[in-house]
């Protein structure tokens, strides 16, 4: 099977994070970000990820592949009861994340970036939507402050470091891919448990952190 990505999309991560779990080979094709044609080729729109089966049909939208994966071999990972508690902390860090996240992805070496075309299409396209990238980092140091406060709350929640509330569930799909791209960012500071868990999904996983990258 075959998995058309962008590096940087936490919905590409939840998709990926299935395979790695459980072990299952996949080739990854990494689109440039202004690359319509593909996608639209594929499934009739320009989105990330899309899955190609070994059939040649393809499925687009990030938790159907996880869904579709997981049960391929009717032997489920993801059989874990969630917390809500987690989906809060996830809805409550989304609503201010992309602000301190978007205009570091836009300067970072994703493969999805190769060519400067690229990366000004991203720049351009997430700038209508979220403003302009060189307003939004006057106000990073305080949405650093945000998510060092929230992820001290994300500590005592976490359960166990190879899986959030102690058996693989669809939050850990949901969370890892928020921690990982936090990962991006210079100067978070991650207690113990947030750590440890990071780590360990990201081992688990087998997707890369991007502490390599961090601006």
């Amino acid at each position: 099977m075959k998995l058309y990505i962008y590096d940087h999309c936490p919905f590409c991560v939840k998709a990926r994070m299935i395979f790695g779990l459980k072990d299952l080979p996949v080739e990854l094709v990494v689109m440039l970000n202004d690359d319509e044609a593909t996608p639209k080729k594929l499934i009739g729109q320009k989105m990330a990820p899309i899955l190609m089966k070994d059939d040649g049909s393809c499925m687009p939208e990030s938790l159907e592949i996880v869904n579709y994966v997981d049960n391929s071999d009717r032997k489920p990972l993801l059989t874990g009861k969630t917390n809500p508690a987690i989906s809060d902390w996830l809805r409550h860090i989304n609503g201010y994340l992309n602000k301190l996240l978007l205009p570091r992805i836009a300067q970072a070496s994703f493969a999805e970036f190769a060519t400067p075309e690229a990366r000004r299409y991203f720049k351009d396209k997430k700038e209508a939507s979220a403003g302009r990238f060189d307003e939004l980092k006057l106000h990073a140091e305080g949405y650093i402050k945000n998510v060092n406060d929230d992820l001290r709350k994300l500590d005592k929640l976490i359960v166990k470091p190879n899986a959030v509330n102690g058996e693989l569930s669809m939050d850990d799909i949901h969370l890892f891919p928020v921690l990982r791209s936090l990962t991006l960012i210079s100067g978070i500071d991650y207690p113990s448990r947030v750590a440890d868990y990071r780590d360990n999904m990201a081992k688990q996983t087998q997707i890369n952190l991007l502490s390599s990258i961090a601006v």
